[in-house]
């Protein structure tokens, strides 16, 4: 549990720090970096697998099974949606909308524990969840509008969490077969766009084209670390660690990208961090009690 606590952390900071890096392509078509997102991602899993002949052979073996190959595609749509809209929504400046969707997705994560992994939060943990509920309910009012933006992040990104827990394969072999399967869509988008002249990727500064190809070191670690942390965590206490990156997000979206920040939010944010203090604790009574039995 220790490990995947660290690899949670790991995961969550580097997500909340993602909106800048995503930022410096703005210039592109969303679908044209989401594109250039899943094929950097394939290249970069593919030199893994290679480095590692056993895991080639593991791979082949999965793709391979019926079951596990309707998993990573589930797995693979769920995951390409959440990029898609995670990534125009920080290039049309919806920053601190994204950061609402990923501070729901805890509250998802919970709600899909309790219905399909028969996960039983304590009391203390349910008076976390009201808590975190209150304050999102206050931020959607604020708000203004129907917040789809963050309810499609939170939604799709707590789905594809159920999906991760629930399957048996090893974190960069799945991660290996959920850009696969999106690699050849990726490939004929990119086709489309080069021969309809629309593509712009090429064009970018060399500093910016060499951060794109990297664009899929830059994806792959996280969900690879979220991959191993999803193994060893229950699938409320990941969610509720999750809160690291949209507060991340949120301080960028005030501080760096001047996104209006009203006052209602910040007792909603208030309230939400009050609720993950209360469910930290809960949690560590819980995994106390149960070291001491």
């Amino acid at each position: 549990m220790k490990k995947g606590l660290w690899y949670a952390i790991l995961a969550y900071t580097a997500w909340g720090l993602l909106p800048v890096y995503w930022r410096s392509f703005d210039s592109l078509l969303a679908g044209e970096i989401l594109s250039h997102r899943v094929i950097w991602s394939f290249v970069f899993m593919a030199i893994l697998l290679l480095i590692g002949k056993s895991r080639w052979t593991e791979f082949r073996k999965m793709v391979t099974n019926g079951k596990m190959l309707l998993q990573i595609g589930a797995c693979s749509i769920l995951i390409s949606s959440n990029w898609l809209i995670f990534i125009w929504a920080v290039n049309n400046g919806h920053v601190i909308e994204t950061s609402l969707g990923y501070y729901i997705t805890p509250l998802i994560n919970i709600m899909l524990a309790v219905m399909f992994l028969r996960e039983k939060p304590s009391r203390s943990q349910w008076v976390a969840v009201a808590l975190a509920g209150a304050g999102v309910l206050l931020a959607t009012i604020d708000y203004g509008r129907f917040p789809w933006v963050s309810l499609s992040l939170a939604f799709s990104f707590g789905l594809y969490s159920l999906v991760k827990k629930r399957v048996s394969y090893d974190a960069s072999i799945g991660l290996a077969g959920e850009t696969v399967i999106v690699f050849p869509i990726a490939v004929a988008y990119i086709a489309y766009l080069h021969f309809s002249h629309h593509d712009s990727a090429w064009t970018l500064p060399p500093i910016s084209l060499a951060m794109l190809l990297l664009s899929g070191v830059a994806t792959a670690l996280p969900l690879l670390w979220f991959a191993k942390a999803a193994a060893r965590l229950p699938l409320s206490m990941l969610g509720f660690i999750q809160y690291i990156g949209p507060s991340i997000t949120l301080l960028l979206s005030v501080f760096l990208f001047k996104e209006k920040f009203s006052p209602v939010l910040l007792v909603s944010f208030s309230l939400i961090w009050t609720a993950l203090i209360v469910y930290a604790l809960a949690s560590m009574r819980v995994a106390r009690t149960s070291v001491a039995k």
